[in-house]
């Protein structure tokens, strides 16, 4: 006989676990499923434990340049083996609490691999053992996991991918990052500021290239003053690993290919969503490339079944899948009878980004560019942060904000920023872009100081010609 209950969730990251959550509180009898660490990828293997090598490694920086700030910090080294044991144990802190967090909300935990064996059914097995659950709905929230080079896959020892770099076997000496996007430079950010000898490699022409070309721009110079090789514009073609390294074939565009010796090689080129081996085939979903096609509800074309997270379609942001998982549990709540539930439609205009490299980089909306292919006549305004006096105190002078607005209207369509903390001042223009403000709004409200988000005003004004620190 199986377990019944109204809502099943197969993956506990961010999206999973959030989602079963909100379920629970909205009087719901929920089950989850995880085959390997409650909290997923993102807790962790991912989010947060990279969050806290960063911080290592700024701290690092920041001892390295106790001079700059009138202080002297003598035989300066780095343990990376105290730096992982560290992230490891933020991690594991985490994954207690996500433990926790299920116990208090009374949601019943199935470790094991979960298969959809039916409408409304999934099989549980763990060591040979299988259980049956039977459910109203389910939420498929199983995320992806990173993509190998066909020509090279990773093997933990010289070719890397996140995971790995993680829990490095050993310091990088020479390393190649392919791959720009955010968990590429991040990862360069943090073996660069270790001391390793880091280059980039990009097939686009700019590196992370779905932000704003300026902030592209501002973003390789900066690294390039910090000692990293940019490459863009060119592709591995092959690598051979041997015991001692590693050897690369590059090749750029008009088909010159040289070679580089590298200790190791982190392979950051996307994702590959987990869809295989869930049962997904038999029921019939729906699938892009893979991915689960889900509506802006997460609803998929079977009834009953939901999907959010990364193994949708993008943007594939940890807060982004939370943010579906309430969105999904709300909807099956009302889907469910409950009538005092309103939940809304899922709008990927208004996810904000963050890459945590140094400078970081944050933004959410249109680029400028891409609000001029749609059509916008644009007005955009950027402030500098030598600039604010908060920067300037902080020692941290380097870096932008720019802010796009629709000229006709002075709704806000995006803003786009480059330097220290950004990525916690980006939540600023988030909330503006979901209350639907205008620059008339954001000039008129009063922004303390000294603080950096000063800039964020004056960003706005500058788009006006009204800028007053510039």
């Amino acid at each position: 006989m199986a377990d019944i209950y109204d809502l099943i969730v197969l993956g506990s990251g961010p999206g999973g676990y959030v989602a079963a959550i909100r379920a629970s509180q909205l009087g719901l009898k929920v089950a989850i499923v995880e085959r390997e660490l409650l909290g997923g990828i993102c807790l962790n293997w991912g989010c947060i434990p990279t969050k806290a090598l960063l911080r290592s490694a700024e701290i690092y920086h920041y001892m390295q340049h106790a001079g700059d700030y009138g202080l002297a910090a003598e035989k300066i080294s780095a343990d990376i083996g105290a730096v992982v044991k560290r992230s490891r144990g933020v991690a594991k802190q985490l994954n207690q609490g996500v433990t926790h967090l299920m116990k208090k909300n009374k949601i019943s935990v199935h470790m094991g691999d979960g298969v959809l064996s039916g409408p409304g059914r999934l099989t549980v097995t763990r060591d040979g053992k299988s259980e049956e659950l039977a459910a109203k709905h389910i939420i498929i929230a199983t995320g992806a996991r990173a993509r190998d080079l066909p020509f090279a896959p990773a093997d933990g020892k010289r070719i890397w991918t996140y995971r790995h770099a993680m829990v490095p076997p050993e310091m990088p000496t020479r390393l190649l990052v392919i791959g720009s996007g955010a968990i590429g430079i991040e990862f360069a950010s943090f073996y660069n500021d270790m001391g390793a000898d880091v280059t980039v490699v990009e097939m686009l022409d700019r590196i992370v290239p779905v932000e704003d070309a300026d902030v592209s721009a501002f973003l390789e110079k900066s690294l390039k003053k910090q000692g990293m090789t940019i490459l863009t514009g060119v592709g591995v073609e092959k690598i051979e690993a041997g015991a001692s390294g590693v050897k690369a074939a590059i090749k750029a565009k008009d088909g010159t290919v040289t070679t580089g010796d590298f200790s190791h090689v982190i392979v950051a080129i996307g994702i590959v969503p987990n869809t295989e081996n869930i049962g997904l085939e038999a029921l019939g979903a729906a699938t892009s490339r893979g991915h689960i096609v889900a509506d802006a509800m997460c609803r998929t074309n079977v009834a009953g079944l939901w999907a959010i997270g990364d193994v949708t379609a993008p943007p594939w942001l940890a807060h982004k899948a939370s943010h579906e998982g309430v969105i999904a549990a709300e909807a099956i709540a009302q889907a469910l009878g409950n009538t005092e539930v309103h939940p809304h439609a899922m709008d990927v205009r208004n996810i904000p980004g963050c890459t945590y490299c140094h400078p970081q980089v944050a933004s959410v909306g249109l680029t400028e560019a891409k609000a001029s292919e749609a059509g916008y006549a644009v007005k955009a305004g950027t402030f500098p942060f030598i600039g604010n006096g908060k920067a300037i105190a902080l020692g941290e002078a380097e870096g932008f904000i720019k802010t796009v607005f629709d000229a006709k209207t002075g709704e806000l369509l995006g803003a786009h920023m480059v330097g220290a903390e950004v990525t916690e001042l980006i939540q600023g223009y988030t909330v503006g872009k979901q209350l639907e403000t205008t620059e008339a709004e954001l000039m008129q409200t009063v922004f303390p100081h000294p603080t950096l988000s000063e800039m964020m005003h004056e960003s706005v004004l500058a788009a006006y010609g009204r800028a007053l620190h510039i």
